[in-house]
């Protein structure tokens, strides 16, 4: 074979390092339901016990991170640091979820939600290097809105962020839907009893993380939400947009070392 200005010396040494010892699992669970629940589990090297976060993702159409894949580079940083992670897919993890869906399941599959993320806190309780009196939750959107609910249920989580979340899911389930007259108002009923903000105030720690250039989430929302939560609480507002930013994501990281701290 002719020499071309592409070739080099194999002979030198690769140096290869081992940068991070970060595992990176791709798993599936059973839901209460009946469905496998996919999601990446992230941990440390060694046998623990972590702390460890469940992550719950955001929906965005036009977002190639609208799935299990939005936290994953924050939860291998998280690693890095000593904290496990489990990130899952959810009903809103395909990008045409918000138009195919049913609007007459939104009940049903609000409940079936919920209970899957306590199902998710079951995964992490069970795993042998997880202090199971060290969990925290991130979510972003929707994914901080169901675990709003799931907050007075489910007492094992020891504090929660919520990015970029609303008070009411008919503040977002309603956008374009053609419900009218009483079938509107029958809907709006039934859906606010899942209203976040009649929960969060069993959490025992909440950080809100919200953005001033926010479409979705009014300040005055913001601020409503905020209140319904207990004392312990924290609110920051960014000049970002609804995915929030790298100041958050710092910020966010500082509160769960703070809370999960021995």
């Amino acid at each position: 074979m002719q020499s071309s200005i592409f070739d080099y010396d194999s002979r030198l040494p690769l140096n290869i390092e081992t940068v991070s010892n970060v595992s990176i699992q791709d798993i599936r669970f059973s839901s209460p339901s009946g469905n496998k629940i996919e999601a990446y589990w992230v941990a440390p090297s060694g046998s623990g016990p972590f702390p460890a976060i469940l992550y719950v993702h955001w929906y965005e159409s036009h977002s190639i991170l609208s799935n299990r894949n939005e936290f994953l580079s924050e939860a291998v940083a998280m690693a890095n640091e000593g904290f496990a992670s489990l990130l899952v897919s959810t009903i809103w993890s395909e990008t045409t979820w918000y138009r195919v869906r049913n609007i007459h399941d939104d009940h049903e599959q609000s409940v079936k939600q919920v209970i899957d993320l306590r199902r998710a806190v079951d995964v992490l309780a069970s795993r042998p290097s997880v202090d199971v009196n060290r969990l925290g939750f991130v979510g972003h959107d929707f994914g901080g809105m169901y675990g709003a609910v799931m907050a007075a249920f489910d007492k094992r989580i020891k504090t929660y962020v919520l990015m970029a979340s609303t008070p009411s899911f008919n503040d977002w389930y309603l956008y374009g839907e053609p419900l009218k007259g009483a079938e509107l108002e029958a809907y709006k009923a039934d859906m606010a009893q899942f209203d976040p903000s009649k929960y969060i105030g069993k959490a025992p720690s909440v950080f809100f993380q919200f953005a001033k250039d926010d479409f979705y989430v009014p300040e005055a929302k913001a601020l409503a939400f905020f209140e319904a939560a207990s004392e312990l609480k924290k609110m920051e507002t960014y000049i970002a947009g609804h995915d929030l930013d790298d100041h958050a994501r710092h910020d966010r990281v500082e509160w769960l070392r703070e809370r999960l701290a021995k």
